[in-house]
This record gives structure tokens, C-alpha cells and sequence, in this order.
């Protein structure tokens, strides 16, 4: 098992309100702008992006198909995904934790099992991932 953990961001708001945002992803929908602007400072390319209440459905080049679905919601400190679509399996978990009233602080967490020829290839883009997807979670507007 590998585990890639993202820097723990800052959030301006509430951890319930982080939570309500999102654990129904089609609340993220609307920032599909800001993931656009992200992909190209990253250099990778996210097509046919698709989002309903409990799934999340897109195409990476070269990765192929993806689809995270969540599988538990554990209100308001955690919102678990495992992939039903994807080349490797794997499970991501948002964790939100109070800081004050209105600040919370997020850390993502991404576990999957890689052989040892594909962990090589894979490892350095899984990690730089996970921190660009917690980069792009801290910034939106809950």
C-alpha cells in the first residue's frame, strides 16, 4: 500500500462549511474555471469533467478514465472517495479539521496499491496530485 499526504492547508471557513461544499460535488461544479487555470500551470489535461452529488467523472491525459465516488461522509471531518473508474485503484480521503469559528485547516490523503515497475513512473506525479488538488480546494469560496 503507498500513501501520498498533501501540506495542510488554511481555509477561511468553517469546517462545517467546508464540509457542505464538499461532500455534494456538485457544488464544485462552478469551478471548473479555476481547475482549467490549474491544469495548464501543471501541464496536465483534464476533459469531459462531470459531476453529480456523489461522484466526480473525468479523463486525463495520458492516465485515461477517471471516476471517484464518495463512499462515506463523516460529518463535518471527512469525505472518503474510492475510484470506480480508474487504471490503478485507489481511495482519497479530505480531512477537515476546526482551527476557530471561522477558519479550518484541509489535508488530503491518497492510498493505492502500485507494483514496483508502475510505483517508479507514478509516485512523483501522484504526490505533486494530491498537493495541486489540495491547492485548488483551499483556494474556492465555501
Amino acid at each position: 500500500m503507498n500513501q501520498f499526504e498533501s501540506s495542510i492547508k488554511q481555509i477561511p471557513y468553517s469546517q462545517q462549511r467546508v464540509f457542505d461544499k464538499l461532500s455534494d460535488l456538485t457544488n464544485l461544479e462552478q469551478f471548473t474555471g479555476l481547475l482549467q487555470q490549474e491544469q495548464e500551470k501543471a501541464k496536465i489535461k483534464v476533459e469531459d469533467l462531470a459531476f453529480d452529488a456523489d461522484s466526480i467523472r473525468c479523463s486525463i491525459a495520458p492516465v485515461g478514465k477517471l471516476e471517484l465516488r464518495i463512499v462515506e461522509r463523516d460529518e463535518p471531518k471527512c469525505v472518503k472517495f474510492e475510484a470506480t473508474t480508474s487504471p490503478i485503484p485507489l481511495t482519497l480521503w479530505i480531512q477537515i479539521l476546526p482551527v476557530a469559528d471561522e477558519t479550518s485547516k484541509m489535508k488530503l490523503t491518497l492510498r493505492t496499491e502500485l507494483n514496483i515497475f508502475v510505483k517508479g513512473m507514478l509516485q512523483k506525479p501522484l504526490k505533486e496530485g494530491v498537493e495541486k488538488l489540495a491547492e485548488v480546494l483551499s483556494q474556492i469560496p465555501y
